[in-house]
Protein backbone atom coordinates (compact mmCIF):
# COMPACT_ATOMS: atom_id res chain seq x y z
CA UNK A 1 0.00 0.00 0.00
CA UNK A 2 1.27 4.00 -0.73
CA UNK A 3 0.98 5.82 1.90
CA UNK A 4 2.10 9.79 2.22
CA UNK A 5 4.89 10.86 3.65
CA UNK A 6 5.13 11.50 7.47
CA UNK A 7 4.83 15.28 8.38
CA UNK A 8 3.54 17.71 10.92
CA UNK A 9 -0.02 17.02 11.27
CA UNK A 10 -0.86 13.99 9.74
CA UNK A 11 -1.89 10.76 11.14
CA UNK A 12 -0.35 7.42 11.35
CA UNK A 13 -2.61 4.24 11.33
CA UNK A 14 -0.14 1.03 13.19
CA UNK A 15 -0.05 -1.87 10.42
CA UNK A 16 -1.79 -5.36 11.67
CA UNK A 17 2.07 -6.24 11.25
CA UNK A 18 2.89 -4.56 14.57
CA UNK A 19 0.48 -6.83 16.47
CA UNK A 20 3.39 -7.75 19.38
CA UNK A 21 4.00 -4.35 20.68
CA UNK A 22 2.11 -3.62 23.48
CA UNK A 23 2.64 -0.08 23.39
CA UNK A 24 1.09 0.92 19.40
CA UNK A 25 -0.91 -2.69 18.68
CA UNK A 26 -3.88 -0.47 17.16
CA UNK A 27 -2.67 2.73 17.72
CA UNK A 28 -3.84 5.98 15.78
CA UNK A 29 -1.05 8.71 16.49
CA UNK A 30 -1.18 12.41 15.60
CA UNK A 31 1.99 13.51 14.42
CA UNK A 32 2.51 16.85 16.72
CA UNK A 33 6.35 16.96 14.88
CA UNK A 34 8.71 15.65 12.03
CA UNK A 35 11.62 17.34 10.68
CA UNK A 36 15.31 16.16 10.37
CA UNK A 37 15.66 15.17 13.77
CA UNK A 38 12.72 13.26 14.44
CA UNK A 39 9.50 12.92 15.00
CA UNK A 40 6.88 13.10 18.06
CA UNK A 41 3.34 12.17 18.02
CA UNK A 42 0.47 11.08 20.39
CA UNK A 43 -1.78 8.23 20.40
CA UNK A 44 -5.29 9.77 20.26
CA UNK A 45 -7.15 5.99 21.00
CA UNK A 46 -5.44 4.60 24.52
CA UNK A 47 -6.74 5.96 27.30
CA UNK A 48 -5.64 5.38 30.75
CA UNK A 49 -7.50 4.73 33.63
CA UNK A 50 -6.47 8.17 34.82
CA UNK A 51 -8.16 11.41 35.33
CA UNK A 52 -6.71 15.06 35.97
CA UNK A 53 -7.32 15.07 39.63
CA UNK A 54 -5.93 11.64 39.98
CA UNK A 55 -2.67 13.16 38.77
CA UNK A 56 -3.10 16.80 40.17
CA UNK A 57 -5.51 16.18 42.91
CA UNK A 58 -5.65 20.82 43.28
CA UNK A 59 -7.61 20.39 40.21
CA UNK A 60 -11.59 19.40 40.75
CA UNK A 61 -11.74 17.84 36.94
CA UNK A 62 -12.35 14.55 35.77
CA UNK A 63 -11.16 14.76 32.24
CA UNK A 64 -9.57 11.44 31.62
CA UNK A 65 -6.10 10.78 30.52
CA UNK A 66 -4.58 9.11 27.44
CA UNK A 67 -1.41 7.06 26.59
CA UNK A 68 0.52 9.20 24.42
CA UNK A 69 3.21 6.62 23.84
CA UNK A 70 6.15 5.15 25.84
CA UNK A 71 8.72 8.12 26.43
CA UNK A 72 8.62 9.94 29.09
CA UNK A 73 5.67 8.20 30.84
CA UNK A 74 5.99 10.11 33.88
CA UNK A 75 5.08 13.67 32.05
CA UNK A 76 2.23 15.14 31.01
CA UNK A 77 1.53 16.87 27.78
CA UNK A 78 -1.66 18.03 26.04
CA UNK A 79 -2.91 18.89 22.75
CA UNK A 80 -6.01 21.57 22.14
CA UNK A 81 -8.25 23.49 20.09
CA UNK A 82 -8.46 26.74 22.04
CA UNK A 83 -5.57 29.09 20.97
CA UNK A 84 -7.24 31.89 22.39
CA UNK A 85 -7.74 30.96 26.12
CA UNK A 86 -4.55 29.05 26.31
CA UNK A 87 -1.48 31.03 24.72
CA UNK A 88 1.92 29.75 23.76
CA UNK A 89 0.57 27.00 22.13
CA UNK A 90 2.51 25.11 18.93
CA UNK A 91 -0.01 25.30 15.86
CA UNK A 92 0.40 21.25 14.82
CA UNK A 93 -2.30 21.79 12.08
CA UNK A 94 -5.83 22.86 11.05
CA UNK A 95 -6.40 24.46 14.67
CA UNK A 96 -4.81 21.82 16.62
CA UNK A 97 -2.41 23.18 19.24
CA UNK A 98 0.74 21.33 21.27
CA UNK A 99 1.13 22.53 24.70
CA UNK A 100 0.59 26.36 25.71
CA UNK A 101 0.85 28.14 29.30
CA UNK A 102 -0.60 25.08 32.08
CA UNK A 103 -1.00 27.95 34.68
CA UNK A 104 -3.52 29.05 32.07
CA UNK A 105 -4.83 25.43 31.94
CA UNK A 106 -5.23 24.79 35.16
CA UNK A 107 -7.50 27.94 36.07
CA UNK A 108 -9.62 27.08 33.04
CA UNK A 109 -10.02 23.26 34.23
CA UNK A 110 -10.77 24.62 37.82
CA UNK A 111 -13.31 27.42 36.17
CA UNK A 112 -15.03 24.16 34.02
CA UNK A 113 -14.29 26.70 30.94
CA UNK A 114 -12.39 23.34 29.16
CA UNK A 115 -14.11 20.46 27.92
CA UNK A 116 -13.26 17.03 26.47
CA UNK A 117 -14.19 18.37 23.23
CA UNK A 118 -11.31 21.12 23.21
CA UNK A 119 -8.35 19.69 25.04
CA UNK A 120 -6.81 16.25 25.40
CA UNK A 121 -4.17 15.06 27.79
CA UNK A 122 -1.45 12.41 27.69
CA UNK A 123 0.88 10.47 30.06
CA UNK A 124 3.86 10.10 27.64
CA UNK A 125 4.51 10.76 24.06
CA UNK A 126 5.42 8.32 21.32
CA UNK A 127 8.84 9.36 19.46
CA UNK A 128 11.08 8.42 16.60
CA UNK A 129 15.00 9.38 16.26
CA UNK A 130 16.27 10.90 13.25
CA UNK A 131 15.17 8.54 10.24
CA UNK A 132 13.50 6.09 12.40
CA UNK A 133 10.02 6.52 11.20
CA UNK A 134 11.31 6.32 7.58
CA UNK A 135 13.01 2.65 8.73
CA UNK A 136 9.67 1.58 10.33
CA UNK A 137 7.17 3.05 7.32
CA UNK A 138 9.88 0.73 5.33
CA UNK A 139 9.28 -2.14 7.38
CA UNK A 140 5.47 -1.55 7.02
CA UNK A 141 4.84 -0.68 9.84
CA UNK A 142 2.66 2.11 9.85
CA UNK A 143 0.21 4.12 7.15
CA UNK A 144 0.21 7.63 6.65
CA UNK A 145 -3.01 9.30 6.38
CA UNK A 146 -4.13 13.02 5.96
CA UNK A 147 -5.63 14.27 8.73
CA UNK A 148 -9.26 14.93 7.66
CA UNK A 149 -10.83 14.82 10.72
CA UNK A 150 -13.12 18.11 11.65
CA UNK A 151 -12.56 17.81 15.40
CA UNK A 152 -9.84 15.05 16.95
CA UNK A 153 -11.51 15.83 20.25
CA UNK A 154 -14.70 14.50 19.50
CA UNK A 155 -13.65 11.24 17.97
CA UNK A 156 -14.68 7.81 20.27
CA UNK A 157 -11.55 5.92 21.18
CA UNK A 158 -12.95 2.47 20.77
CA UNK A 159 -13.41 1.87 17.47
CA UNK A 160 -10.69 4.32 15.80
CA UNK A 161 -8.04 2.38 14.70
CA UNK A 162 -10.61 -0.04 13.42
CA UNK A 163 -12.88 2.62 11.34
CA UNK A 164 -9.56 3.46 9.92
CA UNK A 165 -8.42 0.21 8.56
CA UNK A 166 -12.31 -0.40 6.94
CA UNK A 167 -11.49 3.06 5.44
CA UNK A 168 -8.64 1.69 3.73
CA UNK A 169 -10.60 -1.30 2.28
CA UNK A 170 -9.29 -4.69 0.79
CA UNK A 171 -7.03 -7.04 3.10
CA UNK A 172 -7.39 -4.18 6.07
CA UNK A 173 -10.56 -4.78 6.13
CA UNK A 174 -10.23 -8.36 7.46
CA UNK A 175 -7.54 -7.33 10.07
CA UNK A 176 -9.79 -4.83 11.23
CA UNK A 177 -12.57 -7.70 12.75
CA UNK A 178 -9.90 -10.14 13.88
CA UNK A 179 -9.96 -10.06 17.53
CA UNK A 180 -7.67 -8.15 19.35
CA UNK A 181 -5.47 -11.88 20.13
CA UNK A 182 -5.97 -13.94 16.69
CA UNK A 183 -4.52 -16.65 19.06
CA UNK A 184 -8.17 -16.69 20.42
CA UNK A 185 -9.59 -17.11 17.26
Amino acid sequence: MTTLKPSKGKILIAEPSILGDDSFNRSVILLSEHNENGSVGFILNKPSPYTIKDLIPEIDCSLRIFFGGPVSESNLYFIHKVPDLIPNGIEITNGIYWAGDFETVQELLTNGVLSKNDIRFFLGYSGWSKEQLEEELNSTSWIVIENEFKNLFKIGHNNFWKKQLIKLGGVYTIWANAPKDPTLN
